[in-house]
């Protein structure tokens, strides 16, 4: 059990006497990558349907409505190929997202990750990217392209893109320079002061502000601190709503640096970027793994110059941020976030936000 404050017991996420119509939580996940398709695997089992929300345990941890908020700044692979070919958002984060999260992880789910190894224009391309450009194509836009293809996938779940602007990233780096695009950036050997998009001042979806208003919980994280969280915060109107929304708001700590984003960085240097991006004190809470990696992963690792994320605890908590400790780490040649256990804990930390409504 995290230490979390003792009066959050997990029985108090769900009030014994609402009726089913009004059970569950309504959870926003913020990010990008494999992070928040890793994250989503986990939340997705405590989403429910209206006919099992009404059959859940009033005791359970349980999700009446999961939004992903998913960033579209990647220009490489086969997103970035279709990006530049289709002049469509890059599909590759989103398209991961809704694997995640749809309930059919046999067939349906396969030939979304299914990725072409030979031939003309296909190579390299995977099933589900060229489903979302064809959908783009025929709706003229993306969002309702997403949405279908959640339908079709049957999703426990919204995806919505952080904005539906055609944006680049450019980084300012330490020694003065900038880098414009998101490969070139994490393909950078310098350090990144400070990230912008281009053009500025890009819209988010309205869906987007009406999830993050109506949050309990909202979760930042995990994911490149600056590829695939700070994007999002960089939308006009994204960080000021989830400071104004009543919602727990919690950051979910990388368990490894990462080379040419966050090498050195520690777990209060992950939270001061955000901040800093942001223009305002997000959070009340960070998820922080507690348990050594291996040596073997430690190896593996130091060959890129990354290695487990430091949690400097009282650094976190001079910003307002209360640290909660977990057993988060899953080992599979990589280091990858144990997805049940973060949701689960993510949910309980929402307890206290739920019992005020």
């Amino acid at each position: 059990m995290p230490n979390v404050p003792p009066e959050v017991k997990t029985a108090d996420l769900i009030a014994t006497q609402q009726p089913a119509r009004e059970r569950g939580l309504h959870v926003v996940a913020i990010g990008g990558g494999t992070g928040l398709s890793t994250l989503l695997k986990g939340l997705k089992l405590f989403a429910l349907t209206p006919a099992e929300l009404a059959a859940a345990p009033s005791s359970s941890p349980i999700i009446r409505d999961l939004c992903a908020v998913v960033t579209v700044s990647d220009d490489g692979g086969s997103s970035g190929r279709l990006r530049k070919e289709f002049n469509m958002l890059p599909p590759g984060d989103i398209r991961n997202c809704i694997v995640a999260l749809s309930e059919d992880e046999a067939l349906l789910s396969k030939l979304f990750r299914h990725r072409f190894e030979k031939g003309s224009g296909l190579e390299g391309h995977s099933f589900g990217n060229l489903f979302l450009a064809a959908l783009t194509s025929i709706t003229n836009d993306f969002s309702e392209a997403v949405r279908l293809s959640s339908e079709i996938l049957v999703t426990r779940g919204h995806i919505h893109p952080a904005t539906t602007s055609n944006i680049e990233l450019e980084a300012l780096m330490e020694d003065g320079t900038r880098v414009r695009g998101e490969t070139r950036i994490t393909a950078s050997k310098g350090r990144i002061k400070e990230l912008f998009l281009v053009p500025p001042n890009v819209e988010p979806l309205p869906q987007t502000l009406e999830a993050i208003a109506r949050a309990d919980v909202i979760s930042i994280g995990p994911g490149s601190l600056f590829t695939s969280l700070i994007p999002n915060l960089l939308v006009r109107g994204i960080a000021d709503a989830i400071v104004k929304s009543p919602a727990t708001k919690v950051f979910i700590c990388n368990l490894m640096t990462q080379a040419n984003e966050s090498l050195g960085l520690t777990a209060a240097d992950h939270i001061r970027a955000l901040n800093r991006h942001a223009g305002k004190q997000i959070f009340d809470y960070a998820l922080i793994n507690r348990m050594p990696v291996s040596d073997e992963l430690k190896a593996k690792y130091a060959l890129e110059g990354a290695c487990q994320i430091v949690a400097d605890l009282d650094a976190v908590e001079d910003f307002g941020v209360i640290p909660v400790l977990g057993d988060y780490l899953g080992e599979d040649g990589v280091a990858r976030h144990n997805a049940i256990r973060v949701a689960a804990d993510l949910l309980l930390l929402a307890a206290p936000n739920r019992r005020k409504k």
